[in-house]
């Protein structure tokens, strides 16, 4: 899988004052990480003496080991590995907390030396005791006195490997402060951020870190690696919980378990093409990275090691089936209650100005359900009856028993107005004025009945002195599943931003509610009914025989790709890749592909439908209005994508 970044967080036992113990220790977690396929592996901070040395720092014979110590790494480290570890470094008249970047290579294998730019000297920390900032325009000492000496640069200082991938590095309380130098780093172009840390152990502070940590990976749109040192350091006033944590733009990958930890390594891939997307698109990130690049140019080093995942090499980057629904049951419930509070606020604010009716057709399926329940909802939170609802169930040829019930049940139970108005006559005299012969079930045969239902409820709204709702979904917009100037239009589209895999989940939840309780067991009876347009007749049993996902394919693979091709712009083959990893259980990949190319000819070929679409509520990252979030000619060639999706295939 393309544009991944496997990155290591290493905490090794640490032999405290030792050297040369801690070299071996650094050195066995460098093999390991290399034989688990990381390509950048970080230490706690002061990783090569530890943290609590106090004034041994001074001491001659520990600043020499660390020298000979990071030659040795850098002689003996396996190759293609960027490592970065922690280390006091003397030398340009001070001593420095650094962060030392190593890369063996024919070169001394150094890339790197960053000084720590913020020294805590409050509380427990008494950092200046030792430790210096390094003056912007130091002059580097020559490499015979400290080999280290001669990269030494103050930050922000981009580094760049030979395939691309810009990182940083800042030193624990630089992500304290108020101002990180990881911001400068990332509005310089730097992609992941890496962070040595000692940070102790007290009551609540491990919350507070991962707040930190997540909200920086968020706010600066970037990967967020963080190890602190572990339990090994000393505990004469402090004890160290060695916490790691890696994070990708606002969301936490990883972080290691238990709250005392030591000797253990922790991976996870970086999706580096996910963090431009984002950048790509965040307006205010590049007026920030152009503003400052006018005040403060990054040094950049460029070192020639490569630190993309290979693509023969499987991922450890968890990719869940239903990007757009929550995992965890506790969240998702949550979820779908803000989503339905959203639709019913957006068409309350609507109803205000139109004079506070809705006429809406009910099919008995799950979107017209989820319209209907919005809209009884924004009359609630109006404080108007009900009654101002007008639902319209429109049976014809293909409606079932099953949903013709559940549409007069719903309405019932829900307590607004109603009317059963049957089309199949209209219909027929329809197909009579066209000469289309009613056997003939094509495509003329679907869409009169769906234009007829339309026109049926524009025209009782102007009746009814009410608004027509929409109730097409997210998901049916970005395929085209609706016929024009029919479903296809309303005066509002409640659903538009509800993509069709949290639709039933948003459905659940308002049927768990007190406020529907008395229409919670035809709620639940929707909530079994196979998603459908009806609009061909039922087998020979009355069941429905048109199913959807039959037709157009399985909408929770349909929300995948919508997720990740439209969010980030991923290229087919990635998308390929990560369905094929998400739902490896549940279809093979030649169904994946299929439908993978189904997706990409009709949402490009559909895009006419939604450059007239009304207005409708957006809800979360995807939304497709053309007023706003997608803008894209209609006649826009499908080409490049289909291409790429027949060479998957080849």
């Amino acid at each position: 899988m393309k544009g991944l970044v496997r990155v290591g967080a290493a905490v090794p036992h640490l032999h405290l004052g030792n050297v040369q113990k801690n070299v071996e220790a650094h050195l066995a977690m460098m093999k390991e990480a290399a034989e688990h396929h990381a390509a950048l592996v970080v230490f706690p901070e002061l990783s090569l003496t530890g943290y609590t040395c106090g004034d041994l720092f001074f001491q001659k014979p520990l600043l020499d080991g660390v020298v000979s110590g990071i030659q040795q790494l850098c002689r003996e480290m396996p190759e293609g590995l960027t490592a970065v570890v922690g280390a006091p470094v003397a030398g340009n008249g001070g001593l420095y907390n650094c962060a030392v970047v190593l890369h063996r290579d024919d070169t001394d294998g150094i890339v790197a030396v960053m000084p720590k730019e913020y020294l805590p000297n409050n509380g427990e920390f008494y950092e200046k005791r030792w430790f210096s900032t390094l003056p912007e325009g130091s002059a580097q000492e020559p490499a015979s006195a400290n080999p280290l000496l001669a990269k030494m640069r103050p930050q922000p200082q981009v580094i760049r490997s030979r395939d691309g991938v810009a990182f940083g590095v800042e030193l624990c309380e630089d992500l304290w402060s108020p101002l990180p130098p990881s911001t400068l780093l990332a509005l310089n172009g730097a992609e992941i951020i890496v962070n040595l840390s000692a940070s102790n152990e007290l009551i609540g502070k491990r919350e507070y870190r991962q707040e930190l940590v997540r909200q920086q990976s968020a706010r600066e749109l970037c990967g967020y690696v963080y190890v602190s040192a572990g339990s090994g350091e000393s505990t004469s006033d402090l004890v160290f919980s060695g916490h790691s944590m890696i994070a990708s733009c606002g969301t936490m990958l990883t972080e290691n378990e238990g709250y005392l930890a030591d000797d253990y390594l922790l991976y996870a891939d970086i999706d580096v093409e996910r963090i431009r997307a984002d950048r790509l698109r965040q307006s205010s990130f590049r007026d920030a990275a152009a503003r400052w690049a006018q005040k403060k140019e990054s040094a950049s080093n460029a070192y020639p090691g490569d630190l993309y995942l290979p693509d023969d090499v499987p991922t450890l980057m968890r990719v869940g089936k239903h990007p757009f629904i929550p995992s965890d049951k506790a969240q998702r419930q949550m979820r779908c209650e803000q989503i339905f509070a959203m639709q019913a606020t957006a068409l309350a604010r609507r109803l205000a100005i139109t004079g506070g009716k809705v006429v809406v057709g009910i099919s008995g399926g799950l979107d017209s359900t989820l319209a209907l329940l919005a809209a009884c909802k924004a009359m609630d939170m109006m404080g108007k009856s009900r009654e101002n609802i007008l639902g319209i169930t429109m049976p014809c040829f293909g409606t079932t028993d099953w949903t013709y019930q559940s549409a007069l049940e719903l309405m019932r139970t829900l307590g607004v107005s109603q009317r059963e108005i049957p089309i199949h006559e209209a219909v027929r005299l329809h197909f009579r004025d066209i000469g289309h012969d009613e056997s003939d079930h094509s495509v003329t045969y679907e869409n009169a009945q769906a234009r007829e239902r339309t026109q049926i409820l524009m025209d009782v709204a102007n009746q009814f002195g009410g608004i027509v709702l929409g109730t097409g979904d997210l998901s049916e917009i970005a395929l085209g599943w609706c016929t024009y100037n029919a479903d296809h239009m309303s005066m509002y589209g409640v659903n538009s931003g509800v993509p069709k895999t949290l639709v039933r989940w948003v459905i659940q939840a308002a049927a768990d509610g007190e406020a529907f309780a008395p229409a919670r067991q035809v709620l639940l009876r929707i909530l079994d009914t196979p998603i459908s347009p009806e609009l061909l007749p039922p087998d020979e049993k009355g069941n429905i025989a048109q199913q959807t996902e039959d037709l157009v394919g399985p909408y929770a693979l349909h929300d995948f790709f919508l997720y990740y091709a439209v969010r980030f712009g991923f290229r087919p083959e990635k998308i390929y890749a990560m369905c094929c990893t998400a739902f490896a259980e549940d279809f093979d990949k030649a169904t994946i592909l299929k439908w993978l190319k189904n997706f990409y000819r009709r949402f490009f070929n559909q895009q006419f439908k939604r450059n007239c679409m009304p207005d409708g509520v957006k809800i979360g990252s995807i939304a497709l209005s053309p007023r706003g979030d997608w803008r894209m000619p209609s006649d826009a060639e499908v080409k490049v994508w289909m291409d790429a999706c027949e060479a998957l295939q080849a």
